[in-house]
């Protein structure tokens, strides 16, 4: 303070109180009412300063938001447990007037004898007819075992149970599951196709058996089959073991490449039928002698499709990676043949000294040979995320998609691999040498998950161009066939091989494809069966030619000398098992047992195995061929089995895709 400054005068403070009379709501008084409450509130929210206020907003509305989103969050997933509910109810019993797409319609399983012998010999008993059951695709995985799994089961002798692999007390306690009713396995829904970037292999892996629905039990029909797998086996394991083929007659064997076909060929119909025994001295076999380092010529689509197909098959079936191995050896011993100048591959590799040629007499390939190679190396560029396998064949069916000299979508049967270029024009077939390329346009498309559509293109175009040019009836009883065609003239010849049409055309009706295929599916199901019926032993000659106009005394179908031989063929079998499997007709199952039984009567050496034979007319002596191919084993005897099963889990066709030879191979993003 400065000297001298005056002081000021003194200052006063005062108080100021109000007073109202006790209880005057109007007057101002604090009284805890709700309308002082709120005067309160405002005059306290009013002293705020404008970014406190600002604050405060922001919280609220932030709590508010918060609040919406948990709400929505919850109320779906009530909806979702509530739909679950739902859904499981209606499983139980389905609602009439309730169509499901492209159903699977199955009779329930039929119960069986629980005092049956170890596989008597069977005669045919009529069963009953149980209420046929839609079911839909299941949504149950079951997948294969890991590879370090071993195959312990017991084998059942009445029913194919799955059971967990039993561990002694001093082994670890972890469990896999292994199932010996067949299909093992379901492909990552999220399967993509290969890249060109190399990856380990994948592994299938185990399930809990919680997770397994119930065993569907055998019946006696597929007990006859596994007593005539066992009995063929018997006789190739005495007799060829090792070998490529069993001649029956003369207790011995004959070699194709050296490379125990029928051995591999037979690996995953021993899984599906539950035969573990035969599997592990099988497996055995693989794992020490079998070897591609060997100067031998194979040809490449038979090598392919039994050997790489059997062995692709057997790994994801078993989930043991010895198989992988195996394939990936012989896939990159088969690789030669791709190179030539047009991309269109030799027919015939050497294995042992990594080279390719054309058959001797021409440098034509067959467009069969040629375009029903590529499910299997597909599957192993997936497998092993090495992508010149895909690449490869993808080459080939691209440029086939592009060339000339097609019919409406026929194709002839033979292809140049110096030019590329189709040659023979003219001649046109669903049989040897055409067949497959027409089967595989179809199961490529459906095995890459439905996206390939140059590949539908071609198949719907194929089958328009065998209604226009190859379809005919024939007389008396009006059966539809499928001839062949020759520079404009039509022949009614009909391979047995043809029969593999009727469940290719039913394979594409249950994948969404035209309704009137299903149709024709079942007018030649029954022609193929009458190629069987109306011959003196009940089994189809190679060849037939039918009768367009009626004469007396005769019957459709005729047979030449030089055509009448048997050879224990599978595509009739193969499409009465399609047939079934999408309809529940049991009339293909009473069919399929007829022919199980004239095998059995005709073709059965008691030595052990059954044999071609050269006279289908003669039951009397219908000549044996000393031959047992074997393509009976890895197919005919496979499609049987699954023909009378009633379990559409047992390779489930919405997860798998059928190669040629008969091995099941995963479709790749299931639609």
């Amino acid at each position: 303070m400065y000297a001298g400054a005056a002081a000021g005068p003194p200052r006063r403070d005062f108080i100021s109180v109000s007073l109202g009379p006790e209880g005057a709501v109007g007057a101002g008084g604090y009284n805890n009412s709700k309308a002082w409450r709120r005067r309160s509130c405002w005059r306290k929210w009013k002293q705020l300063s404008r970014l406190q206020r600002s604050v405060i907003l922001f919280l609220f509305a932030f709590l508010a938001v918060c609040g919406v989103i948990s709400y929505t969050s919850m109320g779906e997933a009530w909806k979702s447990l509530t739909n679950k509910s739902l859904d499981d109810q209606r499983t139980e019993q389905e609602i009439p007037g309730v169509k499901l797409a492209n159903p699977a319609v199955l009779p329930a399983p039929q119960k069986a004898d629980a005092n049956r012998g170890d596989y008597p010999e069977l005669s045919l008993q009529k069963q009953p007819n149980p209420p046929h059951v839609r079911r839909g695709p299941s949504n149950l995985q079951i997948k294969a075992p890991r590879r370090d799994t071993r195959l312990k089961t017991r084998h059942p002798t009445i029913r194919a149970v799955e059971e967990p692999v039993q561990t002694d007390k001093g082994e670890k306690t972890e469990k896999s599951i292994i199932s010996w009713r067949g299909a093992v396995i379901e492909p990552d829904q999220n399967t993509e196709p290969p890249s060109s970037k190399i990856k380990e292999p994948e592994r299938p892996s185990s399930v809990e058996a919680e997770d397994q629905k119930e065993p569907v039990p055998i019946n006696e029909r597929q007990l006859a089959v596994i007593e005539a797998f066992r009995h063929a086996w018997r006789g190739y394991k005495d007799f060829a073991w090792g070998h490529d083929e069993l001649k029956p007659l003369s207790k011995s064997y004959s070699e194709w490449f050296g490379l125990g076909l029928t051995l591999i060929d037979a690996l995953d119909t021993m899984w599906i039928l539950g035969l573990k025994e035969e599997f592990e001295e099988a497996r055995k076999w693989v794992a020490n002698d079998l070897v591609f380092d060997k100067n031998v010529d194979v040809n490449l689509f038979e090598s392919t499709i039994r050997i790489l197909g059997g062995l692709l098959s057997t790994y994801h079936l078993s989930g043991d990676s010895l198989f992988l191995e195996k394939a990936k050896d012989i896939g990159n011993r088969l690789m030669p043949a791709f190179k030539t100048p047009s991309k269109i591959p030799y027919s015939d590799v050497n294995i042992g000294r990594g080279t390719a040629h054309p058959p001797r007499w021409t440098s034509d390939s067959t467009v069969a040979e040629v375009t029903s190679i590529q499910l299997e190396f597909r599957e192993l560029s997936r497998l092993t995320g090495d992508d010149k396998f895909q690449k490869a064949v993808d080459e080939v069916m691209k440029h086939v998609h592009t060339l000339s000299g097609k019919n409406d979508g026929l194709v002839p049967m033979f292809i140049n691999t110096n030019s590329g270029q189709f040659t023979h024009l003219g001649v046109y077939t669903l049989g040897a040498r055409a067949d497959s390329y027409y089967e595989y346009l179809l199961k490529q498309w459906i095995q890459g998950g439905k996206k390939e559509n140059d590949l539908l293109e071609d198949y719907m175009r194929a089958i328009e161009g065998v209604k226009k040019h190859l379809l005919q009836r024939s007389a008396p009883r009006k059966l539809t066939f499928v001839g062949e065609l020759a520079h404009g003239h039509f022949s009614a010849k009909m391979d047995h091989l043809v029969c593999f049409l009727p469940g290719t055309l039913a394979l594409g009706a249950h994948n969404g494809l035209d309704a009137d295929h299903m149709k024709l599916a079942e007018a030649l199901i029954e022609t193929c069966y009458q190629m069987y019926a109306q011959v003196e032993t009940g089994l189809s000659p190679e060849i037939v030619h039918f009768n367009l106009h009626a004469q007396k005394g005769h019957k459709d179908v005729e047979i030449k000398p030089a055509d009448r031989h048997n050879l224990l063929r599978p595509e009739t079998v193969e499409s009465l098992f399609y047939m079934y499997r999408f309809t529940g007709n049991k009339k293909y199952q009473d069919w399929g047992w007829k022919i199980l039984q004239n095998f059995n009567k005709y073709t059965r050496v008691p030595t052990g195995g059954y044999t071609s034979i050269n006279n289908v007319q003669n039951p009397s002596n219908p000549e044996p061929r000393d031959k047992m191919e074997s393509f009976f084993l890895g197919e005919t005897l496979k499609y049987m089995f699954l023909l009378f099963s009633d379990d559409i889990d047992l390779i489930n066709l919405d997860k798998y895709v059928f190669n040629t030879e008969a091995h099941p191979l995963p479709i790749w993003a299931p639609a």
